[in-house]
């Protein structure tokens, strides 16, 4: 799943070399914290969101698989 964000952020952004993805577990499930260059944040995000909830939406959408619930936060 980690890896799965990192490439869908790395092509997206135009520093692929500063992308990086932290994975922590806590009480609710699995958090991956994106973070990226401070240029490429609002590509990261996109107009209103939308990059960042289909970005949301696929990981979710590949965890139902393993059964834990997933969330992914974008770090400034």
């Amino acid at each position: 799943m980690k890896d799965l964000v990192t490439v869908i952020a790395k092509a997206l952004v135009d520093h692929p070399e500063d992308v990086h993805v932290n994975e922590v577990e806590d009480k609710r499930g699995v958090v991956y914290e994106l973070s990226v260059h401070p240029s490429d944040i609002g590509k990261v995000i996109g107009k209103q969101g939308r990059i960042a909830k289909a970005l949301r939406t696929v990981v979710t959408s590949a965890s139902v698989k393993e059964n834990k619930r997933v969330s992914v936060e974008i770090m400034s």
